[in-house]
């Protein structure tokens, strides 16, 4: 089992996320295994709908059906898909940030997005040679899609962050071999250390193979630099103290949630005066 930490409620969801962090390579199935998300039931019947009338064409087993990512990330842990059907426009955790998790996941499966984006947005789908089908879906076009699903390689991580303008609602972490979703929501600091981000929430602490400067730019409204290595949530920063010393650690952070006091570098310092001022809101 693996959890889903919640600010909110000072709790932890188990979600059965699992799988190791290498890339399966192997090969499909004869018979295409499918999964669909999408948080509208009456879009999942006529896909569903669609993909019986496709079945002669192209042999598949629909393995299941999620109303929300995360649901779906439980599922396929379980039910190993060949390929994801996803909505895009979906409360909680978009198609986008679905797919950059099932990345994680030991059973990549290909991804085709369902959208009704504009013209404009999906010239950007077909730039990054991503899979898309337009709504209304037509049958021969789900038809199409199937048929080259085996050659539909993952969308890497760069491309779906490029496409998708807003920050993620979690984040996948590696801890003992399983993939675990930790809500943005819940996360005290980010603070790099070596090749990895320390991720601090109150219950726990985990690893992140991702760049701090990166996080900063995808994060900056909700995360505060206070030292070239930590990255500090807003929402959790209680003030300042003054340390014992006069070097870095000259300040200090007071968090909730957290008896750690992190110092504040001499070039990050003006964060105490605009936190003083209340500029950091």
């Amino acid at each position: 089992m693996s959890e889903v930490y919640n600010s909110r409620t000072s709790e932890r969801t188990d979600v059965a996320l699992g799988g190791s962090l290498e890339p399966c390579a192997t090969a499909m199935t004869s018979s295409l295994r499918i999964f669909l998300v999408d948080d509208e039931p009456p879009a999942l019947n006529r896909l569903q709908d669609l993909l019986a009338d496709c079945r002669s064409a192209v042999p598949h087993d629909l393995v299941g059906t999620a109303l929300t990512g995360t649901e779906a990330i439980e599922k396929l842990v379980q039910h190993p898909a060949d390929l994801v059907l996803t909505d895009i426009n979906m409360p909680g955790m978009t198609g986008l940030e679905l797919a950059r998790h099932l990345g994680r996941l030991h059973h990549r499966p290909a991804v085709v997005f369902c959208t009704a984006f504009d013209e404009f947005a999906v010239q950007a789908f077909e730039v990054h040679a991503l899979d898309y089908l337009l709504k209304p879906i037509r049958r021969e076009r789900l038809e199409a899609a199937l048929l080259r699903a085996r050659d539909i390689a993952h969308p890497s991580q760069e491309v779906l962050g490029d496409l998708s303008p807003a920050p993620r609602r979690y984040f996948s972490v590696a801890e003992r071999g399983r993939v675990r979703l930790v809500s943005v929501d819940a996360v005290i600091y980010l603070k790099a250390e070596l090749k990895y981000v320390t991720l601090r929430t109150r219950e726990a602490e985990f690893l992140l193979e991702e760049s701090l400067t990166q996080l900063e730019v995808e994060f900056g409204n909700r995360f505060l630099r206070i030292h070239r290595n930590c990255l500090v949530a807003r929402e959790k920063l209680l003030g300042f103290e003054r340390g014992h010393d006069e070097g870095e650690g000259h300040w200090l952070a007071l968090l909730d949630g957290s008896d750690e006091k992190l110092p504040v570098s001499r070039r990050q310092s003006h964060v105490v005066r605009e936190f003083r001022r209340g500029e950091l809101a």
